[in-house]
């Protein structure tokens, strides 16, 4: 015999008040809200949490159906939900073609960014979670459930190279929705493509008492000339592999071009959202250069004679001489966080990836290894940076920049030390297969989770490896994929 309890205690308004369960035709409804159950279990309400519970013997099941559909389905129905919902899943996952380096880990990342991506836009949340802490105790606590511009191109050229074309058009259309409406751009929207404000829930101690809870996040009102890059080398992408960008598309991402061509020698806040003054991040102007760079490079391959692409090829090659001279500290020995600073800066990892220059340039190589002494607290875990950013506390190791190290070390020709790296990290999962954006040097996970750019940088990374000794892997694959369907 065994003893089954289920105890449902929704709490509307984040924790904030209670709920009346009443009767509601065959089922009960928590008053006030959508919430709906139907169960075969014999039911009470105790101050507000329900309680079902049965003792079945041997052969005897229970079902318990919960929702937001009035009125729930019927529990006769229970059964082929169960067997639906699991062979979508498994429909979906079959799509895959991808049977290259740690083709499992990157499947099931795939399912991880399937399940974070909204159907009715296409938007892809950063995590389900908000406020779960960095540092157990502290107060880097930030919501993140939004849409991230930084994702944009990984996930694109993710979702075509496994397979699942449908949703990078999807998520494509989505961003370029954004384009049209926001000018500037906002680094992250909802993911009904609006943000909200962010504040703090006094009620809620938080997890493991990380206080505050925040609700929206402040970030959307930051200067973060990074997101333009992203969101080109996304479009550049999505040309390449289909062939489909319309005019009325171009001119919104010509808009933004011109944008950087006129502002890029602006301080912004920088990739990592420091709540601080504006300075001359490295890699927001390396990602400017992506912009000005997959601008100029749409121009040629949509005929548009009429775009600037004289004068957006000098600012480009400027801000390259600029980044080169400004940004590389003779006496730190590597690329730095900002002009005229000596820190470290995870971010910079990327400068191989974007072509900004070749993995095995010295100054990249002498950046990557300044990068691990510096920020690393594990051999396969690399913290962001090191820089006073105005809040108290620390963090654990970033998973995005850990799996980029490996890209970037694959790029550099250093295969080996790559896939130690990246063995360690994917073992690092969780049992579920699940990455949380930070890990603690004794491997507690930290942040929100699971997390989508970590999972993204992990099948970026696994595809590197599969094509070790390609510079670049993901847009080579593009170009080779655009030229076969020509």
């Amino acid at each position: 015999m065994l003893r089954v309890r289920a105890e449902l205690t929704p709490r509307p308004g984040y924790g904030a008040r209670p709920v009346l369960w009443r009767r509601d035709g065959n089922g009960w409804h928590a008053d006030g809200t959508p919430l709906r159950l139907r169960t075969d279990l014999p039911v009470t309400v105790e101050d507000g949490t329900l309680v079902a519970e049965a003792e079945l013997r041997a052969g005897q099941d229970a079902t318990l159906l919960l929702g937001y559909a009035d009125p729930v389905p019927a529990l006769a129905d229970a059964e082929e939900l169960t067997e639906r919902t699991a062979d979508s899943w498994r429909a979906w996952s079959a799509r895959g073609d991808y049977t290259g380096f740690a083709a499992g880990a990157v499947r099931h990342s795939a399912l991880v960014l399937r399940g974070l991506s909204y159907d009715e836009t296409g938007a892809l949340l950063a995590a389900p979670t908000t406020s779960l802490p960095e540092e157990i105790g502290g107060v880097r606590n930030w919501d993140y459930r939004f849409t991230w511009h930084r994702d944009a191109a990984l996930l694109l050229l993710a979702l075509f190279r496994l397979g699942h074309a449908e949703e990078g058009r999807r998520y494509l259309r989505f961003l370029l929705g954004i384009c049209a409406r926001q000018h500037p751009l906002a680094p992250l929207v909802g993911i009904h493509g609006h943000a909200t404000e962010e504040r703090e829930l006094p009620h809620l101690s938080g997890y493991a008492g990380s206080a505050p809870v925040r609700v929206g996040n402040e970030a959307a009102n930051q200067i973060q000339f990074d997101t333009y890059g992203h969101i080109l080398d996304a479009a550049l992408a999505y040309q390449l592999l289909t062939g489909e960008l319309t005019g009325p598309q171009w001119a919104l991402l010509r808009r933004h071009v011109e944008t950087m061509a006129e502002r890029w020698r602006e301080p912004d806040h920088g990739v990592w959202e420091i709540r601080g003054p504006c300075r001359h991040y490295v890699y927001s102007k390396v990602m400017t250069w992506v912009c000005l760079d997959r601008g100029i490079r749409l121009a040629g391959l949509l005929g548009d004679g009429a775009a600037p692409v004289d004068r957006w090829r000098r600012e480009r090659d400027a801000l390259h001489a600029e980044v080169l001279d400004r940004g590389y500290d003779e006496r730190a020995g590597s690329f730095v966080m900002a002009y005229g600073g000596t820190e470290p800066d995870a971010s910079l990892l990327r400068m191989p990836l974007v072509g900004f220059l070749p993995g095995d340039d010295a100054r990249v190589v002498a950046t990557v290894e300044r990068i691990r002494a510096d920020l690393a607290v594990a051999p396969d875990l690399i913290r962001r940076y090191r820089a006073d950013d105005g809040l108290p506390g620390t963090e654990g190791a970033f998973l995005l920049c850990s799996f980029e190290l490996v890209s970037a070390l694959v790029l550099a020709g250093r295969h080996g030390e790559a896939r130690d790296i990246f063995d360690r990290l994917a073992g690092r999962a969780g049992p579920l297969g699940l990455h949380p954006e930070e890990r603690a040097p004794d491997g507690t996970a930290l942040g929100n989770f699971p997390q989508a750019f970590t999972h993204l940088a992990l099948i970026e990374a696994a595809l590197n490896l599969d094509s070790a000794g390609d510079r670049d892997a993901l847009h080579a694959w593009a170009e080779r994929s655009a030229a076969a369907a020509a």
